[in-house]
């Protein structure tokens, strides 16, 4: 198998990861400058406040994203099996 196809098939293979990754990365991010704002603004300093917040809106941005995270990947896995044959030969 020849380099640039290999290379391909990883670049692929982490595009991927990150697409299915950045909803829940995205949401906590928000979250979290969000909380970090509150917190600036009111002086509350308390470490655990952010831990709740964030963990239940990655949660949910889960929930709404998984049948499309489900879908990436069986799509992707798909395309990856259906070109062993070329891949190979």
């Amino acid at each position: 198998m020849p380099v640039e196809t290999v290379q391909s098939l990883v670049l692929e293979a982490l595009r991927i990861a990150l697409m299915i990754s950045a909803p829940m990365l995205v949401t906590a991010l928000i979250v979290g400058v969000a909380i970090s704002l509150l917190q600036a603004v009111t002086q509350i300093q308390e470490m655990t406040l952010t831990f709740i917040p964030k963990i239940l809106a990655t949660f949910l941005a889960l929930m709404i994203t998984l049948p499309w995270m489900i879908q990436t990947l069986v799509d992707y896995f798909q395309n990856l099996f259906n070109s062993i044959p070329t891949l190979l030969g």
